[in-house]
Formats: C-alpha cells, structure tokens, sequence
C-alpha cells in the first residue's frame, strides 16, 4: 500500500523532460478516515478542487504553450495524489509535443483518474477545465463568504486538534450560520512544511459557539495531516458534537509549487463552490 512515507515527499527529485503518468502517487484515503469513525461509505460528499497555475507542453512545431488546470477529484475516489507527484507529472508535460490543448486536458483526465480510482473499478471521472491565456484575466479573486471568527478576541492555547472545544446550543431553537476564519494551519506530514488556509462552514442546527469553534480551527496549527483529510477531520469534529442538520466545511489552502487544494465536505447534496481563488492564493 503507498504511503506517504514512501513519496517522493522530503527527497531530493529530478524533473522529467518527457511526459510520464507513472510520476502521480496514490495514496488511500481509508487509513485516515478510519482514524475519523469512518469504516464504510463516509457521511458527507464533495470533492477536492485543486487548480494548477504551472502547466505548459509544446504544440506541435515545438513552440511552448502555457494554461491554467483546475481539477476536480470526487472525495468517492478511494486515493488522494499525493501533491508533489502531481507536480512532477504536470512538470513532464513541459518538453512533450501535443498537437491541441484539448489533446492535454485528455490524457490530463484519464492519467488522474487512474490515480484516483487505482485499485477499484473506476465509476467516473475527474474533471479538468483547461484556461488559456486569452481567457486568464477573468479569472477573479475572492474571499470566502460568511461571518469572519476572525473578529474575536480569544486566547488561544492549544495547537493540535481539539474537539472538546467544540460545543453548540442544544436547547435553543436552530440556527442557520455561513462563518469563517483565515487562521486555519497545518503542516505536511512527512516534510512538516507549513500549509496556510482559509475555512467556510456553513450549516443549520444547533447554534455552534463562536469562540470555542476558533479556538478549535486554531487548534490544527501544530497537526500534521494533508488538506483533505484536515478539511475530513473537521467536518466529522462538528457532525459529531454539535450535531448539525446539514453541515458544509470548505478550505482553501495556498499554493505551493503553483498547486493549490481545496477540499469541500458536505453532509447533503448540492453544487460545488465556484473554484476560484482567495488574494493569499
């Protein structure tokens, strides 16, 4: 089974000149999961968006060209790509002959969805959108919507995950609430580089307390797990001791090596956020 500890995460790497889909590195999304309660199919849906800001192949008079990815991996898949192997595979790209753009966005789609879907049989695709340059500057910045926990003013004492800061007004009467925070960190769990995010929560229920949930989205700080199973962890915090009737957990986390990911939970079915990104990214 690939673990991370066996990516090319932390050691040194050469770059391919020539395209070479066997670079992408699965990694099961169960272990982790299991760690959260979750042994069967998870209560929530969603999908991890990532965008790729440094793709580039040759056309076919060797000419270079240069585009925009966004992707859109469904959190059904039963692996995450581990991200450094996703640069590496987009960086093959660089010195190999396409004759179109849509001959890329192809083998972009099949290539990732093998890697996600590696091990079961497939039952869809990941999505990939191709910008290209005539198109780039309408690709708009924005923050993410809601009330900012930002505005409080707590102490914060506590740097690894804490759930039992999380509690809700159970014996008054249901709320509807879109908050945020920009102080969402965690670091990679084999390099323990720092990853910077913000966070969208959006649900109905019990009213959540404002502070105590800060303080918790603090609390990842120190914690070592990758985006999407942060973004898991926190969904799953919230499902179980607040007790929400619907529950939407959304993280933008910034780019690194001109990749970004920005995993969306969600307990019941609706549209995906727009992929489009905040001012850090």
């Amino acid at each position: 089974m690939n673990t991370p500890e066996h990516s090319r995460l932390g050691k040194a790497s050469s770059y391919a000149d020539q395209y070479d889909a066997s670079l992408l590195f699965p990694i099961p999304r169960a272990e982790k999961r299991l760690e959260l309660g979750i042994a069967g199919a998870p209560p929530f849906l969603g999908a991890d968006l990532w965008t790729a800001f440094e793709l580039s192949w040759l056309n076919a008079r060797g000419k270079p060209q240069v585009a925009l990815a966004h992707f859109t991996v469904p959190c059904e898949t039963p692996n995450i790509v581990e991200s450094k192997s996703f640069k590496l595979y987009l960086n093959s790209f660089n010195n190999t002959r396409f004759a179109e753009a849509a001959e890329v966005q192809a083998r972009l789609r099949a290539d990732i969805s093998e890697a996600a879907w590696r091990g079961v049989p497939q039952t869809s695709q990941v999505g990939v959108k191709l910008l290209l340059p005539d198109m780039f500057d309408r690709e708009p910045v924005h923050e993410l919507d809601g009330l900012n926990l930002d505005r409080l003013d707590v102490e914060c004492t506590r740097y690894t995950p804490a759930p039992e800061l999380l509690t809700a007004a159970f014996g008054e009467q249901p709320v509807r609430e879109v908050l945020t925070s920009n102080l969402l960190k965690s670091n990679c769990p084999v390099t323990g580089q720092p990853d910077w995010g913000s966070v969208q929560i959006s649900y109905s229920g019990p009213q959540i307390e404002q502070a105590g949930l800060l303080q918790y989205l603090v609390s990842f700080r120190q914690h070592n797990e990758f985006h999407e199973q942060c973004v898991e962890r926190i969904f799953m915090d919230l499902w179980t001791r607040c007790k929400p009737a619907k529950l939407s957990v959304y993280a933008r986390y910034t780019r690194r090596g001109g990749l970004d990911i920005n995993p969306f939970r969600t307990s019941h079915p609706q549209g995906l956020p727009a992929n489009i990104r905040t001012a850090r990214q």
